[in-house]
């Protein structure tokens, strides 16, 4: 497996970059850089990891990640089209601290957690933002800052419950990206946990322990929580059943389906799906 402490190339020649990503899939598995990172979804739905947070990521979401803050997307299988992004990363300490940049900094310091701007207060934004691919030198250092600035001032939540301001272990983020590939291929049928820690090459009982101190809770509760995400996905991007979706999600009961999908959403699936019934990105 490659390293999952990400090279990103920028020094003393040049501390910004902007890029354009478009690929049938988002290929970076769960990892961390050095550098803050903005990213806008163009086009593509699935789940999306930040920190310890799982949940849906969906068209026109706009998130801000400090340094070392672990991310990833990971596409649905029902998704048509390529995975369209517009990422811009930057080194820490490019602008000064001065007074003026303080709601700047303010943010950045929040971005720990990973937050998520609003859509409707951050959408004049974006034409702005996708011109950063073709930017370079004061251009688009002058860019990002006036972006950032009008960024701090829109209104944004966070993701993740814990923070991460520190340089992870290689060997952490290795173990907790080949846990995600593993979930994602597998969340569709009985998991047992001695899959996963011979996986990692763990006794069950550390792997408990490791997974809750990474994550903020312990594996089987992460794997409800991504069997539901799917479900609700499911619910919206297919025409299967209630009962289809929940036995391909990989839950044997659909009383426990129900009760599990409750408890994170407050409504049945079928009101679910008959709320949001219109929200279908392709």
């Amino acid at each position: 497996m490659k390293p999952i402490l990400e090279p990103i190339h920028l020094g003393e020649q040049r501390t910004i970059m902007g890029f354009y990503y478009a690929k049938k899939n988002f290929e970076t598995p769960w990892h961390f850089h050095p550098q803050h990172e903005l990213t806008y979804i163009e086009e593509s739905v699935g789940t999306k990891f930040i920190g310890n947070y799982v949940g849906s990521y969906q068209p026109g979401e706009l998130v801000l990640l400090r340094s070392n803050l672990p991310h990833c997307w990971k596409n649905s299988t029902q998704q048509e089209g390529l995975s369209r992004s517009v990422v811009v990363q930057w080194n820490v300490g490019v602008f000064p601290k001065v007074p003026e940049l303080a709601p700047i900094f303010d943010m950045l310091k929040t971005a720990s957690k990973g937050i998520i701007f609003d859509k409707q207060d951050s959408a004049p934004l974006i034409a702005q933002l996708k011109t950063f691919p073709q930017l370079e030198g004061p251009d688009l250092y002058l860019q990002l800052l006036t972006l950032l600035a009008q960024l701090a001032k829109c209104p944004y939540r966070t993701l993740s419950e814990t923070s991460f301001t520190d340089d992870l272990p290689t060997e952490y983020s290795t173990r907790m990206a080949k846990i995600h590939d593993f979930v994602g291929a597998h969340f569709d049928r009985k998991v047992y946990l001695k899959e996963l820690s011979d996986l990692v090459n763990m006794s069950e009982q550390s792997f408990s322990r490791f997974f809750t101190k990474m994550m903020g809770r312990s594996f089987f509760v992460f794997l409800n929580e991504y069997r539901i995400n799917m479900a609700a996905r499911m619910l919206l991007d297919t025409d299967d059943t209630v009962a289809q979706i929940g036995y391909a999600c990989g839950y044997e009961s659909l009383q426990f389906f129900h009760k599990k999908f409750g408890e994170l959403h407050g409504i049945t699936p079928l009101k679910y799906r008959q709320q949001y019934a219109g929200e279908r990105y392709r």
